[in-house]
């Protein structure tokens, strides 16, 4: 399996899911299966068949979570600076065509949320801009072609 990276929050968030799902998904549908069973012939009964396939997509989801945990590692955020751009700093980025900027925090690809403006380390945006420095244009190819985007800030 290979190695991801996590920030102390991210793995924290993954540990509370594994513990949810634990702890109050488990018992829910441990109770659904008993409930199905409870009326009478299994061989025809939809309900037993649809909770016995739940529980093993929940088993296969905390055995997959505690796997990804077993195999990361935490980012050291003592080590951050912004000098140059990487993992957890915050980027202001402009658009050289239009003068739009937009601001992105790179975080592990386990942590990413287009929502709340983070993009994954291993996306092309994210790889464009890693290791570049404040006032430097990089050009990023996207889906749409080549752009150039003119570093404005870094911070985190």
């Amino acid at each position: 399996m290979p190695i991801t990276y996590m920030t102390k929050e991210g793995y924290k968030k993954k540990m509370e899911e594994i513990a949810y799902l634990e702890s109050v998904k488990r018992p829910e549908i441990s109770r659904a299966i008993a409930e199905a069973r409870d009326k009478g012939d299994l061989s025809e009964n939809s309900e037993y068949d649809a909770a016995k396939e739940a529980q093993g997509m929940l088993e296969m989801k905390i055995s997959n979570l505690k796997d990804i945990l077993a195999s990361c590692r935490i980012i050291d955020d003592s080590n951050l600076n912004n000098e140059e751009v990487q993992i957890l700093n915050n980027v202001t980025i402009k658009n050289v065509a239009n003068g739009m900027e937009m601001t992105y925090t790179i975080v592990a690809d386990s942590e990413a949320n287009l929502k709340e403006k983070k993009i994954g380390s291993s996306t092309p945006i994210a790889q464009g801009l890693i290791g570049h420095k404040l006032g430097e244009i990089v050009e990023i190819r996207v889906p749409a072609g080549l752009m150039k985007f003119e570093i404005v800030k870094i911070d985190f």
